[in-house]
């Protein structure tokens, strides 16, 4: 009796497949390069020119690496794959642009049971779109098939950017100041974080993904995948004249409002001593948070403590600057208003109603006064 011997493709892995997603996907990849970026698509490594950075005086690079977390189930379930890249590329080049970085370029990673071009394209055509808003270059990626450990539509995805800021330009606890003032951005909705809470209020309700919701205005589907708003070219512009404002009107930290929500992110870029007073009945939480809460009775810290709950970006702005900040963010299409203040944290603070020290960051502290409008 023969035997064949086993082959790669035996053992569940297309090589050719994994070619076709490629040829599928390199014309909005290339879309993302502009003469910075050498060489095309498929080399062992992406090439970037810093040669055009050189007036840079104390030249610092950033970088920040990330997932879409369990969104992907969602968009696994409704097999619609072109927006998770929003997710991906708002959760890393976000994270950067918070110290005043610019983002220069970014790579990705995909993990699939198996290779369906189609749907690869489709992940990779959202980041490389999602790449063309923020301002930065794909340069490079990477897809492995791995039969037996995730199912044949299983993936995830994951990614990692590089930007640059000059030293003395850098944005954080180090700026603010008592008297500063916090300025709200707009999520877009859930964007990519509690979606492992979200996902388990959805299955205790019993409701489908196909169910249309009234308060929503469209399926619970819909909503769920809505991208994640890619705060980074919008952030630059407000910052295109922050080194020669007056003392009093700039831009002094940005927090970026991801897993832990609004408080626990915002202490991270406080100093110690100081203290955030976040006054939550200042906006109408978006629909969707009300949902969940209802939906799985769910607690009110949970809640805070997860989700961003509308707000997707703060800005610590001095007094002088408010204004300013808030018709910028306007003229850009942004909604933003003011969320709070900071000032010195007072000796009879009670330590049980702040939040501090998340995220092993030893700074400053965020209050939370008033109600949610859900």
């Amino acid at each position: 009796m023969t035997t064949e011997g086993l082959t790669y493709a035996a053992a569940g892995v297309d090589t050719e497949a994994g070619d076709k997603a490629v040829e599928l996907m390199k014309d909005a990849v290339r879309r993302t390069h502009g003469p910075a970026v050498l060489g095309g698509v498929g080399g062992f490594a992406g090439l970037y020119d810093l040669s055009a950075f050189k007036e840079y005086r104390a030249p610092l690079l950033a970088t920040s690496t990330d997932g879409v977390g369990t969104k992907v189930a969602i968009a696994q379930a409704l097999d619609k794959h072109d927006t998770i890249g929003f997710d991906l590329v708002g959760m890393v080049i976000d994270d950067i642009v918070v110290v005043g970085a610019k983002p220069l370029f970014m790579t990705d990673y995909i993990a699939t049971g198996k290779v369906v071009p189609e749907r690869v394209a489709d992940i990779v055509r959202g980041i490389a779109q999602a790449c063309e808003v923020a301002g930065a270059a794909l340069v490079g990626g990477e897809t492995a098939e791995h039969p037996g450990l995730l199912a044949p539509d299983e993936y995830d995805v994951a990614g990692a950017v590089t930007g640059i800021v000059e030293a003395d330009r850098v944005l954080g606890p180090d700026r603010v100041r008592a008297g500063d003032v916090l300025i709200a951005m707009a999520s877009s909705g859930l964007h990519s974080n509690g979606y492992s809470l979200v996902r388990a209020v959805v299955k205790h309700a019993g409701w489908s993904l196909d169910r249309h919701v009234d308060d929503l205005g469209r399926t619970l589907g819909e909503e769920l995948l809505e991208p994640t708003r890619v705060y980074a070219s919008d952030i630059l512009a407000l910052l295109e004249h922050n080194e020669t404002a007056a003392a009093g009107a700039a831009i002094h930290a940005f927090t970026h409002v991801t897993g832990g929500g609004l408080a626990a992110n915002l202490a991270r870029v406080l100093p110690t001593g100081l203290v955030a007073t976040v006054d939550r009945s200042t906006w109408q939480a978006p629909p969707v948070f009300g949902l969940v809460r209802a939906l799985g009775q769910v607690p009110t810290a949970d809640l805070e403590g997860t989700l961003n709950l509308g707000v997707g970006m703060v800005a610590v702005v001095g007094p002088d600057g408010v204004d300013a900040v808030l018709a910028r963010l306007a003229a850009l299409g942004v909604p933003a208003w003011e969320l709070g203040t900071v000032a010195e944290l007072g000796a009879d603070d009670a330590a049980a109603n702040l939040v501090a020290g998340t995220k092993g960051v030893d700074g400053g502290a965020v209050r939370l006064v008033g109600d949610y409008r859900f």
